[in-house]
């Protein structure tokens, strides 16, 4: 990853505003038996995809835009980081610290005019998604549609459906934009209503 972060970061020249990186992927290793069933590996998969992995990133990054006094980073973290299943923990675990980490960036970064933020989508109805949602209705033997149905019911969310990609896209790009000259430090849920928290 760091070779692709210094490519972009000759690609793009020594006046960015923003710098998009390729491959700001996370991992979501599910632990079907709960949080004390998770393995050292499981956490640090988890923590290497979802934490350390920006870290890596942002350190050959960020400071370029401090440099040149002024950008804005935006990380993808994920409304499990405040709403944690006991599946998941690793996963939670690691996107709570990608919250904190992106806090402690922005407190770092502000004074050279950089602005740090986190995304943190809900259930995103994605490609993996639906191929998960058929892989479901092939291995029952039930009809998609009705798979379907139920993963919406499930989900319980305000608005009653999950969200579009597009939906997190709009966010992830209002952020870094001159509209938000003046966010920083946060961490914005876009999940349709469905975190239970203030």
């Amino acid at each position: 990853m760091l070779v692709s972060a210094r490519q972009v970061v000759s690609d793009q020249g020594q006046e960015a505003r923003e710098l998009r990186a390729p491959g700001n992927a996370g991992r979501n290793t599910q632990v079907p038996d709960g949080v004390l069933a998770a393995t050292d590996d499981d956490w640090q998969v988890n923590l290497d995809a979802n934490l350390l992995s920006v870290v890596r990133l942002d350190r050959t990054l960020v400071p370029h835009l401090t440099d040149q006094g002024h950008g804005a980073v935006v990380h993808v973290s994920s409304n499990a980081a405040r709403f944690p299943q006991p599946n998941g923990a690793p996963y939670a675990a690691a996107k709570a610290a990608l919250n904190a980490y992106s806090k402690s960036l922005a407190l770092a970064c502000g004074p050279h005019g950089v602005r740090v933020t986190a995304v943190m989508p809900g259930v995103i109805e994605t490609d993996a998604v639906k191929a998960g949602l058929r892989q479901a209705a092939e291995r029952t033997g039930r009809d998609l549609d009705i798979i379907h149905k139920e993963f919406h019911q499930r989900l319980a969310a305000p608005l009653g459906r999950p969200g579009q990609p597009e939906e997190a896209a709009e966010l992830i790009a209002f952020l870094p934009s001159p509209r938000a000259s003046y966010l920083t430090g946060i961490a914005v849920s876009v999940d349709g209503g469905i975190l239970p928290t203030l």
